[in-house]
């Protein structure tokens, strides 16, 4: 075995908020990545559409550079809980992990998470706690709460024993102590040099590369990257794809990447202990082994951890179907072929095929990672249905059903304490700590994921929008009741046409409404919420008879309250049990799964007589 000097291989990870892609951006910076006066977005690594408008990380990205004349390898993860698989499958490929810690809000629930998945592969641990310059913030407490989870979290005294970085990753600073600084992150990088162990490799041994991330490439096709952990590759070399499956392909490397700064540079060969990416197969899947002719066994497949909530997707029915997605992408064929594609490279999603040919079912780590999905597949033209969310139940050794639970922080003004107790008490959770500091509470609990689901929102309401929840997985336990459903029912639309002001004004004082004068709307359609816990059908389409000519036009609409503006997030808390949520590339609209208002208000009546009796 060979030890390379001349290259490191790090993950950068952290709980959702914390300065990941923050710190990267400066790392980037003092590598002499970018020219000299060029313009610099802030989170260059967040390149995709999605991740610029939410400002979280939804996908793991790679990027190089060179210091003092070694390669680092940098592996930038995502923060967010729902998104864990991500992180699971990347730090397959790596030897350390800079482990960023909020100088103030101290270890979070993703920091639990993505510090057990790298402690459980081995990986050296660096500690930088960040922010260091933010009010309140408490350094020391937060060095010793971040121990107390590695010995928690049952590190070997190895790990234990981690090097601590103090930094304040958007100014680009970092030192040994966090009341003196450098100026630049020098620091930073001379500690990864220093404690990130250089591959051990066999150069000599058959060439293996387990594919952790896929890309694709309109002319180069499907773009597998990993780690060469043996052997060396060369372009144009025959190799063979064992699938987990054990599956074995023959081919040949078309094309052969390397990574240096922010982008992908072909390469003629890489050695053992190098990042690459690969192409020439297809298809090429998460997982898949990619070897010398001689190699008879694939590396070890990735595994992460199971779905908790699911989802059923369908061909849209409303009445509005086929008149504002991409033409062919809203049959179930083409929306059954884009749903397992998906599986490819999202590790942690699970599709399987519905009741109907025209339904499929879809689980994920959350309400937010399922969300993403449908964001994704709506920008790229796609029209279809989803139904409310919800939780995945297993049965336990002894036979009895459980339930997903997890472990939620909340963080709020000491004010709201009440209402937060209130409002997670009667979704069962059970607190497990609080503390409060400089007017502010931090509160733990357990809770089921049924009694979080469309939860935020009320969450929002009730502390104007000044409390932050986070949640992570915690296990499975006994179903613990009853948990309450949506407070308010629907004001749903009972006539198909255009809604009129004259109608919306009259119809008001009836809840909150989520349209405009002017929308098209159809019998079963969703439109606003109701102030009561029932449904109330309204006609939205009723017009002014003209017999007042001298009344002014603009009457109409003076007393109209504006609606409420929902977000795709919204309307997956908001939608009820016995709605759907139609999805296009223009619109999105809730609508009850039966249409008809005599309908649906005669198996509403028939529900209420077998539940009373």
């Amino acid at each position: 075995m060979n030890i390379r000097k001349d290259i490191r291989n790090i993950a950068i990870i952290a709980h959702v908020d914390h300065g990941k892609t923050t710190l990267v951006d400066g790392m980037l910076r003092q590598a002499k990545v970018f020219r000299e006066g060029s313009q610099i977005e802030e989170r260059v690594m967040d390149s995709n559409a999605l991740e610029r408008e939410r400002g979280i990380t939804i996908l793991a990205k790679n990027t190089a550079v060179t210091y003092n004349n070694v390669k680092i390898n940098i592996v930038d993860t995502p923060g967010h809980a729902d998104f864990g698989g991500e992180v699971e499958r990347v730090l397959n490929m790596v030897d350390a992990a800079l482990l960023l810690v909020d100088a103030v809000e101290g270890p979070m629930p993703q920091t639990r998470f993505v510090l057990r998945k790298a402690l459980a592969l081995g990986l050296k641990i660096i500690v930088v706690i960040n922010k260091v310059d933010r009010a309140n913030a408490r350094v020391d407490e937060v060095l010793n709460e971040t121990f107390d989870l590695f010995v928690e979290l049952g590190a070997s005294d190895e790990q234990a024993d981690f090097p601590v970085i103090y930094a304040i990753g958007l100014q680009g600073r970092a030192g040994y102590s966090h009341t003196e600084l450098s100026h630049d992150l020098t620091p930073l990088f001379e500690t990864i040099l220093k404690e990130v162990p250089a591959p051990r490799v066999d150069e000599d041994a058959p060439a293996m590369m387990l594919v952790t991330t896929l890309e694709y490439d309109n002319y180069k096709g499907q773009i597998g990257i990993g780690r060469l952990v043996a052997g060396t590759l060369s372009r144009g070399s025959s190799v063979v794809r064992l699938t987990p499956r054990g599956e074995r392909i023959a081919g040949r490397i078309e094309y052969l990447f390397g990574f240096h700064n922010l982008q992908k540079v072909e390469i003629e060969s890489a050695s053992a202990g190098d990042i690459i990416a690969v192409g020439g197969f297809e298809p090429l899947e998460i997982s898949d082994t990619i070897a010398h002719p001689d190699v008879t066994e694939p590396l070890p497949a990735i595994m992460v951890e199971e779905p908790t909530v699911r989802m059923t997707f369908g061909v849209n029915t409303s009445p509005f179907a086929g008149r504002e997605g991409k033409t062919g992408l809203g049959t179930s064929r083409r929306l059954r072929q884009r749903l397992y594609d998906e599986t490819r490279s999202n590790v942690a999603l699970r599709v399987a095929d519905g009741e109907t040919p025209d339904k499929f079912v879809v689980s994920g780590r959350g309400e937010l990672h399922l969300g993403i999905l449908i964001e994704t597949m709506r920008r790229e033209g796609y029209e279809f249905e989803v139904s409310k969310p919800e939780v995945i139940f297993i049965r336990g050794e002894d036979g009895d059903l459980l339930e997903p639970v997890e472990h939620v922080y909340v963080e709020v003004a000491d004010e709201k304490v009440g209402t937060i107790v209130e409002l997670l008490g009667e979704r069962r959770g059970q607190m497990q700590d609080m503390r409060t500091e400089n007017g502010t509470t931090y509160i733990e609990y357990l809770v089921p994921t049924r009694g979080l689901l469309g939860f935020r929102a009320h969450l929002m309401r009730a502390t104007s929008g000044m409390g932050q929840l986070h949640s992570i997985f915690h296990s499975y336990q006994p179903i613990s009741g009853e948990v309450p459903g949506r407070r308010f029912g629907s004001l749903v639309a009972m006539e198909p046409g255009t809604a009129t002001a004259y109608a919306l004004v009259n119809l008001q004082q009836r809840g909150t409404f989520f349209i405009t004068p002017g929308t098209e709307v159809y019998m079963g359609m969703v439109v606003g919420e109701h102030i009561r816990p029932e449904d109330m059908p309204m006609n939205v389409v009723k017009a002014k008879h003209l017999t007042n000519f001298r009344e002014k036009p603009t009457e109409v609409v003076a007393g109209l309250i504006p609606p409420r503006q929902m977000s795709l997030d919204d309307m997956i808390e908001f939608m009820g049990d016995d709605e759907l949520l139609e999805v296009t590339p223009q619109s999105l609209r809730l609508r009850k799964r039966i249409l008809d208002t005599e309908i649906r208000m005669r198996e509403d009546k028939r529900r209420r007589l077998m539940v009373s009796g």
